[in-house]
């Protein structure tokens, strides 16, 4: 079983950054890829970033590359999601996830999910 606990979210203003936070409770973290997802209100949860197990290989939503990071530490079981020029549609719950399996997008490829923590980002 894995426990993944997400922090790091907030209210910020356009423009503005963020770090999001996911942790994670189990031995093997290391053999897991990470994913970041995001569901505004009303809309379905969407893929955002994943990193491979290594931190060698990193996947993005088309959309988000070159403002939103994802990076991991093995060491601190954790992964981390950098947001810069923080736009109001980015507003959304941020889950991270994991996965036994490659580099993958899709929200039935991960198996355990944290509880989301909220990004709000101001006009």
């Amino acid at each position: 079983q894995v426990q993944l606990v997400e922090s790091g979210g907030g209210l910020v203003q356009g423009g503005g950054s963020l770090r999001l936070s996911c942790a994670a409770s189990v031995r093997t973290f290391a053999t897991y890829t990470m994913g970041w997802f995001r569901q505004a209100p009303g809309k379905e949860r969407e893929f955002v970033a994943a990193i491979s197990w290594s931190g060698a290989y990193t996947r993005y939503a088309d959309s988000l590359k070159g403002r939103f990071t994802i990076s991991r530490d093995n060491a601190k079981n954790t992964v981390y999601l950098q947001m810069n020029s923080l736009k109001p549609e980015d507003t959304a719950v941020y889950y991270c996830a994991a996965a036994l399996l490659g580099v993958v997008a899709g929200r039935g490829d991960y198996k355990y999910w944290g509880q989301g923590t909220q990004v709000t980002v101001s006009s």
